[in-house]
């Protein structure tokens, strides 16, 4: 279940922040050194390289079959959302490591990360209960590898690993979507911002779960305008071609509870750095003015059945599940119903990798990979922080 809040815990102290007024925190600069040694990967379907392969769940959770996958670059359908790789595959070229595995892989190394993004899940756990593996989960299958990777490279290699790596976590839309839209009973329990306080909540206490496990680096990608997706755009009640702004609304707010939330992390929580952005404002720019950025069409999917390929179908084989395909996924925004191109994945990495502090702040990922000095062992390793533990993990 969703966990209420201790007035005592630190997430108390995030929420009485968040009604504070607070600065940016300003980017330092670091000599060049190593990439991270490892990449770390938390989420839904924006991630998920294949795990849900590997678990029972329904068709429209997996997309290990055609046409996902359809430019070829892995020769083969994945289980990637997409016409070809995700966001994470091209961050991984651009730090230099091989594309991260998925965590569920039979015998998959886990020395250069893992990722453990499931399609469907969610922050709250009751999102899509059964069917996916939810954060708290993936935080569990986390602890796994880091205590093989403990046994495989010893205490002090491993803890270095685990303070070095970068960790990547995309999540939440499904807890708006499934778990709030359409679920009458939340719906009836909160109210929107209490919602949303809520799922904020237990993501803060995951990002304060991976801190003390010895995390330090991290890079969030906030949610989308959740009523453009072309499945939102096809429900919107008022059926005038516009985006489903109700939606769109909870994804704001839990993006600007988000951002205020990093921002007292980092104030609170020794070596604690990030990257973020308006991942909101960036892909709906690209959805009412796709020209302006290599593409043709922003609003209807390349993949898919009804108003705007809006039905979810792509790639099934049910009867009565027919569902059309564009003849270049490149020039649109938007892959299917729910999910983009591999060209925004590629677009969005770009920005996250390299922009300046303005637009991916207080860090870009280039600066957590690369341009950052390394941290020292000493400098995060305090009393109680998590890492002490090393020698001792379950």
């Amino acid at each position: 279940m969703a966990r209420p809040f201790s007035s005592s815990s630190p997430i108390s102290i995030f929420f009485a922040i968040l009604l504070l007024s607070i600065n940016t925190i300003s980017s330092s600069r670091g000599s060049p050194d190593e990439a991270a040694t490892a990449f770390f990967i938390f989420g839904d379907s924006i991630v998920d390289p294949g795990n849900n392969n590997y678990i029972e769940t329904t068709p429209e959770k997996k997309a290990n079959y055609h046409p996902y996958g359809h430019n070829g670059f892995f020769d083969k359908p994945t289980g990637r959302f997409t016409d070809g790789r995700v966001i994470v595959d091209f961050i991984a070229e651009y730090a230099k490591l091989p594309i991260i595995p998925p965590f569920l892989q039979p015998s998959a190394s886990f020395i250069n990360g893992a990722n453990f993004g499931s399609a469907g899940a969610g922050i709250l756990p009751e999102t899509n209960q059964g069917l996916v593996i939810d954060l708290q989960t993936q935080l569990k299958q986390f602890d796994e590898v880091r205590s093989n990777l403990t046994e495989e490279l010893g205490v002090e290699k491993a803890r270095e690993l685990i303070s070095q790596a970068v960790y990547f976590i995309s999540i939440g839309s499904n807890d708006y979507m499934i778990g709030y839209i359409l679920n009458p009973t939340m719906r009836e329990a909160y109210l929107p911002e209490e919602f949303v306080s809520m799922v904020i909540g237990n993501l803060s206490q995951s990002i304060q779960a991976l801190y003390d496990k010895g995390a330090r680096k991290f890079c969030f990608l906030s949610l989308c305008p959740l009523g453009c997706l072309p499945a939102l755009r096809a429900a919107n009640p008022k059926a005038d071609g516009g985006c489903f702004e109700d939606i769109s609304a909870l994804a704001s707010a839990h993006n600007n509870a988000l951002a205020a939330v990093l921002t007292s992390l980092a104030h609170i929580f020794k070596g604690f750095k990030y990257a973020n952005t308006d991942f909101y404002s960036w892909l709906k720019e690209r959805i009412h003015n796709p020209s302006k950025y290599g593409f043709k069409d922003g609003v209807n999917a390349c993949c898919g059945a009804g108003p705007y390929r809006g039905v979810f179908s792509c790639g099934k084989t049910k009867e009565g599940s027919d569902y059309q395909v564009c003849d270049s996924p490149e020039d649109y925004v938007w892959w299917d119903s729910f999910h983009a191109s591999e060209r925004i994945h590629e677009q969005v990495a770009k920005l996250l990798w390299s922009d300046p502090p303005s637009s991916v702040g207080p860090y870009n990922l280039e600066k957590l990979f690369f341009g950052e000095e390394k941290l020292r062992i000493a400098d995060v390793v305090d009393e109680g922080d998590g890492l002490g533990d090393f020698g001792t993990l379950a």
